[in-house]
């Protein structure tokens, strides 16, 4: 029997969601089998199907109780490097760590990572995931350009509180929901595969036509294949007028990581238990999705 096909969500997180700047969910689905047939570029796997925004913490919230079957990639960091956790003492458990790190206030933590930067020698201030340098993200303990560290000091305790399963960190079916998956998503990487150049800025005055021309690069090779994950999405002429005109792409970074959740699940349906993760993470680190790592399903 085939697998359920489930929604298929990408999350373009920030620590303080507002009216201003919210979370935005890109939504695909998959495309039926007569629509695959229809096109000569080949078959497209998923279609974009819906954007929306969360502008507060119980929108969210409720994105997050939604009944499953969905699989969703996140834009923030589900774990902390290895270094650092042993550095400092922290708990050394993901789901004890997690809680620690949620209790301490964040001028706290900025304190904390300042002095262990300035202990560490030039060029090596902050400590890194084993998927960092892979992926070209940035370190999870960093509070400035990008504030990720307050990406998930706001984002993984909420996780944790609706009860999703995160493969290769928190996925016991006994304790969680099998049903609603949360990945690790980085749109950069996927963005990286199709041109090197700056395609967004959060500043107005840095909305240039030479960005907004990547942008336009970057939804030609979502709709064709031609990037990392070589999947085509379906997008039309309304939904790439949205994506394209968007100076802060936070539209398509949500659309990117779509397409990496709409990747693990066709590797998980394919046979791969943890959606395409490697065999082996650090379960304090974890890992980005669709980040190579280790062989995964055909």
């Amino acid at each position: 029997m085939a697998a359920e096909v489930p929604a298929i969500y990408g999350v373009d997180f920030t620590s303080a969601p507002r009216r201003a700047k919210p979370i935005t969910i890109a939504r695909l689905a998959r495309c039926e089998p007569d629509a695959e047939a229809a096109d000569d570029r080949g078959p497209a796997a998923f279609a974009l199907v819906d954007l929306e925004t969360a502008a507060d913490w119980p929108s969210f919230d409720a994105f997050l109780a939604r009944p499953g079957p969905w699989v969703a990639g996140f834009d923030l960091p589900f774990g902390l490097p290895r270094d650092l956790v042993e550095a400092l003492d922290w708990p050394r458990e993901w789901r004890a760590l997690m809680t620690h790190y949620a209790a301490i206030d964040r001028a706290t933590l900025r304190a904390t990572f300042v002095a262990y930067c300035a202990a560490r020698p030039i060029g090596s201030k902050f400590a890194h995931r084993s998927a960092d340098r892979p992926a070209g993200s940035s370190s999870s303990m960093k509070w400035v350009n990008p504030p990720v560290a307050w990406m998930l000091h706001a984002g993984v305790p909420r996780l944790i509180d609706a009860g999703v399963s995160i493969p290769g960190l928190d996925d016991d079916p006994s304790t969680v929901d099998a049903t609603r998956v949360a990945l690790e998503a980085y749109p950069g990487y996927l963005a990286r595969s199709i041109t090197r150049a700056s395609y967004k800025s959060d500043t107005r005055a840095r909305h240039t036509a030479a960005r907004r021309g990547e942008r336009v690069r970057i939804v030609d090779a979502l709709a064709t294949g031609r990037h990392a994950l070589a999947l085509r999405i379906d997008i039309d002429a309304t939904q790439r007028a949205r994506l394209v005109d968007e100076g802060s792409a936070d539209r398509l970074d949500a659309v990117l990581c779509a397409v990496e959740a709409a990747w693990a699940w066709r590797q998980h349906a394919a046979g791969h238990e943890r959606y395409g993760l490697p065999a082996s993470i650090d379960p304090l680190e974890g890992w980005i999705v669709g980040v190579p790592g280790s062989s995964v399903a055909a």
